[in-house]
């Protein structure tokens, strides 16, 4: 039975990867990946793991990845001539102390290009990238379009790769019998969702490109990812399971003030099996709303792609009134329903939505994941 644990704040599972990574919770691991829901608190996690090591390491020991990194960076479009746009950073962080002695543009680029093509150019006195893209024009010929504003998604990539060069500085300099690297101090590096806005193809490729860099023979630093992306955290897992030691774990906010973490074992649950049980347990509840039909709908879809399905009637097909609950799926699903205007369903919708809901279960006989069971023996840390 897998391992499910208790906390009260998310300081104290910060202190709980720590331990897992320092040997207080035995055996000593080089990796944490957990898997957790949007709205689980994943970045103020990041936060509070990085915060205890001001105290712990003054004046720090964590190199981190998140929202708050994303926001060094911000676009210049250059709105009076619309021609000279460029995405900044910010000079007074020191997450970009002595890039220019690195060779950034290299270690980044040998990166960058693997995703996307495109070329750039940073200017280490006004801490700016200038973005170009080679293009075959009308007569045939490659042209170079420079100054270009990049896409979210490449932006996303761009700055992953950015912090990904660093992360190989950081490796490279802890492994020197120097103490003058820009990033010698680095004992932890944490990742928080690195692959918004990402397809799956590329969420695949930023999966093994990080795998490679954690599982590098001469890599000293301790790494936590976090992510809400199923596909991701399972290439990660299958990636590194048996090359670096780890745990793997999923977090779950039962609300804003408790958390509950389990220990994955040998092979981690997918997201839908995820909101599966969370869908039992709003039907257990009886506080069920519209959206909770586009989350069903959602379900039936994944189900019948695994199966080869041309159409989620065949997920229902054989249950008793099947005609009418695939003219419900079609009606509910389509509508405007919002998690974020949420409206109770009558007493008649909600009955016919467990109805399809309980059905589809009896049909498949998914295995649910323990974390959602409160009966469930848990251990309180």
């Amino acid at each position: 039975m897998s391992t499910i644990t208790n906390f009260n704040t998310l300081t104290e599972v910060a202190t709980h990867f720590r331990k897992d990574l320092t040997g207080d919770n035995r055996p000593e691991k080089r990796l944490i990946l957990f898997f957790a829901h949007n709205g689980t608190g994943k970045t103020r996690l990041s936060m509070e793991f990085k915060e205890m090591g001001k105290t712990i390491n003054p004046p720090r020991d964590t190199l981190y990845f998140n929202a708050f990194t994303e926001d060094l960076f911000v676009w210049n479009n250059d709105l009076d001539n619309d021609t000279e746009r460029v995405l900044t950073f910010n000079k007074d962080s020191a997450f970009f102390d002595g890039l220019q002695e690195l060779e950034m543009e290299t270690k980044i680029g040998s990166l960058f290009q693997n995703y996307v093509n495109l070329s750039f150019i940073i200017d280490y006195d006004n801490y700016t990238v200038v973005f170009s893209r080679s293009i075959i024009n009308a007569e045939g010929n490659e042209e170079t379009i420079d100054n270009i504003k990049i896409s979210r998604g490449e932006e996303n990539l761009f700055i992953w790769c950015f912090f990904l060069a660093i992360c190989e500085v950081a490796i490279d300099q802890v492994n020197s019998e120097e103490d003058t690297g820009a990033y010698n101090w680095v004992k932890f590096i944490y990742i928080d969702d690195p692959i918004s806005s990402l397809d799956e193809n590329k969420a695949v490729a930023v999966a093994c490109d990080l795998g490679n860099l954690i599982k590098r023979e001469d890599n000293k630093i301790k790494t936590v990812v976090s992510t809400h992306h199923s596909l991701f955290f399972n290439v990660m897992f299958n990636e590194l399971r048996r090359k670096v030691k780890n745990k793997s774990y999923y977090l779950h906010s039962k609300n804003t003030e408790t958390y509950t973490l389990q220990d994955t074992g040998d092979v981690p649950f997918f997201h839908h099996i995820a909101i599966i049980s969370q869908l039992k347990q709003v039907v257990a509840s009886d506080n069920i709303y519209t959206h909770h039909f586009n989350t069903l709908r959602s379900i039936l879809e994944k189900t019948a792609s695994f199966f080869g399905y041309d159409k989620i009637d065949k997920c229902i097909h054989g249950l008793e009134d099947e005609v009418l609950f695939e003219r419900a799926l079609n009606l509910f699903s389509h509508g405007k329903y919002s998690i974020f205007d949420p409206r109770e369903m009558g007493a008649d919708n909600k009955d016919l939505f467990k109805r399809i809901f309980n059905g589809f279960l009896e049909k498949y006989e998914f295995y649910l994941p323990e974390i959602f069971n409160e009966e469930t023996e848990t251990v309180q840390e």
